[in-house]
């Protein structure tokens, strides 16, 4: 895995660690172009992690990413699961594209892109909740990410995956469409899960969203509980 420490000048205790099924943050950053800046620049702000030392396998922490994440943030940051956003997340900088959320009353999670100026199911428009999930801080339950990382075979596989998706904005549905369709499919959850994911034609509270999530039988409802 590589490191991205691009961002620290504005979130000091911010360190993305960039995997080859997780793009950096921004979106602008995938695993390829950390691995070329690392070889053009030894000393630059992409710098290899090796994996090792498994403490949670589920969860998705190692010691060498917690060592590696401790001395790189100002000696602030002292363990990250990477495939769960309930407990230690990774850290989150603020030009992160998206942001994921807990929806409590849904037993799932929102997402909203940067692009979306409306109210969220969080009671939170985008531009609140990145005030106030970033600068390098650790709030679990909530964390920034890429868009592509919402199609990825290694999305936050410790809390359900992508069947906790329970809202999105229509315009990022869309946009990324055929992408969680195969995903869906991929995950055994049938493409036509992402008609189950509500959006703000539907509504933006947690009220509305249940109604239509229980209509069309989201798998999340019957998970396990998130909290």
């Amino acid at each position: 895995f590589y490191s991205c420490t691009l961002c620290q000048s504005f979130a000091p205790t911010h360190v993305c660690v960039i995997a080859p099924e997780r793009v950096g943050l921004c979106g602008a950053v995938s695993w390829l172009d950390a691995k070329a800046a690392y070889e053009i620049n030894p000393h630059g702000a992409n710098q290899p992690i090796p994996k090792e030392g498994v403490i949670d396998e589920v969860k998705g922490q190692w010691q060498s990413f917690n060592e590696f994440c401790f001395n790189n943030s100002q000696r602030n940051i002292e363990a990250v699961n990477f495939y769960t956003i309930m407990e230690y997340p990774m850290t989150s900088c603020g030009c992160f594209e998206c942001i994921l959320a807990m929806v409590p009353e849904c037993n799932g999670f929102m997402v909203v892109n940067r692009e979306h100026g409306g109210m969220t199911p969080s009671g939170m428009t985008f531009s609140t909740l990145a005030g106030t999930i970033g600068g390098g801080a650790q709030m679990p339950g909530f964390m920034g990410i890429g868009k592509s990382y919402l199609a990825s075979p290694k999305f936050v596989p410790a809390d359900g995956g992508l069947g906790r998706l329970v809202w999105m904005p229509k315009a990022l549905k869309e946009e990324l469409r055929p992408a969680l369709e195969e995903a869906a499919e991929n995950a055994g959850l049938g493409k036509e899960f992402v008609d189950k994911i509500a959006d703000e034609t539907v509504g933006t509270s947690g009220e509305e969203i249940m109604s239509f999530l229980e209509e069309k039988g989201h798998p999340a409802l019957t998970m396990d509980p998130l909290m």
